[in-house]
């Protein structure tokens, strides 16, 4: 019996540290979002100053007017740039976490699945029918944790998908309007 405490303690030490790895993934990712969200608020600031002391030497209304119209698609170009940036962040973020779930949960499962054996094996007598329905409940629990990764998966994808989409449309709808602007 003291095997499959000392096998049960080690598999927590073990999640604990694949949380605390999982913990520093996320952390990574935000961190490329924060560093992103800076430098495009940074350059949103220095290009507002430099447009604004523009505008301010501007004489002629004409050239007021040229100048505000020529703003339209190097600002949509950025704006779809910067989203893009953010997909990828997110996607690259996503798909090492998702990865990293998904080999931390096989462990875990495989090492329960282990002490379950371990505690099989030393079960008293007349237990089979206890053992074999907390088997069985284990089972379904197992196979409804992978239909939900499963639906999280093509939920994921799909909102992807949605996104990657949107980003097209919307570059696609600002290059038409600075076409005919």
């Amino acid at each position: 019996m003291n095997n499959a405490a000392e096998q049960f303690i080690a598999t927590n030490k073990a999640n604990l540290q694949a949380l605390t790895d999982l913990t520093t993934q996320a952390f990574a990712g935000v961190e490329k979002l924060v560093e992103l969200n800076m430098a495009a608020s940074k350059a949103a600031l220095s290009e507002s100053f430099t447009h604004i002391q523009t505008v301010m030497a501007i004489k002629d209304p004409k050239e007021l007017m040229a100048l505000q119209s020529g703003l339209l698609k190097p600002m949509a170009d950025k704006s779809a740039a910067y989203a893009q940036h953010v997909q990828t962040i997110v996607t690259e973020s996503g798909a090492e976490f998702t990865k990293a779930v998904e080999a931390k949960t096989a462990e875990a499962q495989k090492a329960f699945g282990d002490v379950l054996e371990n505690l099989t094996k030393n079960a008293p007598a007349g237990s089979e029918t206890a053992v074999a329905a907390f088997k069985d409940a284990l089972s379904s629990g197992q196979n409804a944790f992978e239909s939900v990764q499963t639906q999280t998966k093509k939920a994921v994808e799909t909102a992807h998908s949605n996104f990657t989409a949107a980003a097209t449309q919307a570059s696609d709808a600002v290059k038409k309007a600075t076409k005919s602007a």
